[in-house]
């Protein structure tokens, strides 16, 4: 098949710079409060004209992912056949670079990439109504992954509030390559809940937004060190790398970041990371922009 009819789309991970559950529903789903942002280093999604959906998928970590049709990237890419009454398919590439079930929204990010790619393959317009259901439906984070900018995420997944402009700062990313469950770390949870923190002034630097996010945390991450110990030692090992101004979960584990003012420490600190903990998962990334989904728009190549 000609490789110039490919729509391609890159899915960047999901970050949570805080996370607050500030309240459990009588469905039993929890209200969140969370600053999410993301990072340039993600999955790739390509798509191609077919007669069914076909899915491929190869990475560093294609073996972990799910198989169809468990899989949220074809999960994703039925419902907008669906939504749009497409009658034909498409064959799709997924190439895994993020490890999976790790609190940095792969699956998500993977699912909102393939709806991106698609409406542009399939020439789909949809309702902006229709089209957040259908991502709500398919899991709380896709509707924050398809907005794909730095956004105050609140109720369940649903609610969706810009953030004010964040400086231009990089991350270090860590995982010990161990799943742990999201519904098992909701129920290990405890304690009182906490308040929405949402904040409406804009960083002067990157200072500023650690000061500001150091007033926050993550609600989940007691309770994934509890389930696995390995997120502690995740944790631990970034508060104490030389230039990290920050270290939190993401999620609800077990990848942990560290926050950086530029990209020279942050690739320095992974770097020396990498050597102490060499069976880890380890990236520096930059935190995207206010532009964020115009930054991966999908593309002709």
């Amino acid at each position: 098949m000609n490789e110039k009819s490919w729509v391609r789309i890159f899915a960047p991970a999901k970050i949570n710079l805080y996370l607050h559950v500030t309240g459990r529903r009588a469905d039993g789903l929890h209200d969140l409060d969370s600053l999410v942002v993301f990072a340039g280093i993600g999955d790739d999604i390509a798509v191609s004209h077919a007669s069914c959906i076909d899915f491929a998928v190869d990475g560093p970590f294609a073996h972990a992912v799910p198989s169809c049709p468990n899989n949220l990237v074809v999960r994703a890419a039925h419902a907008l056949a669906e939504l749009g009454k497409v009658t034909t398919g498409s064959k799709i590439r997924l190439t895994k670079r993020l490890p999976v079930a790790s609190g940095i929204g792969g699956g998500s990010a993977d699912a909102a990439a393939v709806i991106y790619a698609l409406l542009r393959l399939w020439r789909l317009r949809p309702e902006p109504s229709r089209l957040k259901d259908m991502a709500m439906a398919l899991g709380a984070d896709v509707p924050v992954c398809m907005a794909g900018r730095p956004m105050f995420v609140g109720g369940a997944g649903e609610t969706l509030i810009q953030a004010p402009p964040l400086p231009a700062c990089w991350l270090v990313l860590a995982n010990p390559l161990r799943e742990v469950s999201t519904a098992l770390v909701f129920k290990e949870r405890q304690g009182t809940f906490s308040a929405a923190s949402r904040f409406t002034e804009t960083p002067a630097n990157v200072s500023h937004l650690t000061t500001i996010l150091q007033s926050r945390n993550n609600d989940l991450a007691a309770a994934a060190r509890n389930i696995l110990p390995e997120v502690g030692a995740v944790l631990d090992a970034l508060a104490e790398l030389p230039g990290a101004l920050l270290s939190r979960m993401s999620g609800s584990g077990a990848t942990g970041f560290a926050l950086f003012s530029d990209q020279n420490e942050a690739e320095s600190a992974a770097a020396s990371l990498r050597k102490v903990w060499p069976e880890w998962w380890v990236a520096a990334a930059p935190v995207m922009g206010p532009s964020g989904i115009e930054e991966w728009t999908p593309t002709m190549t």
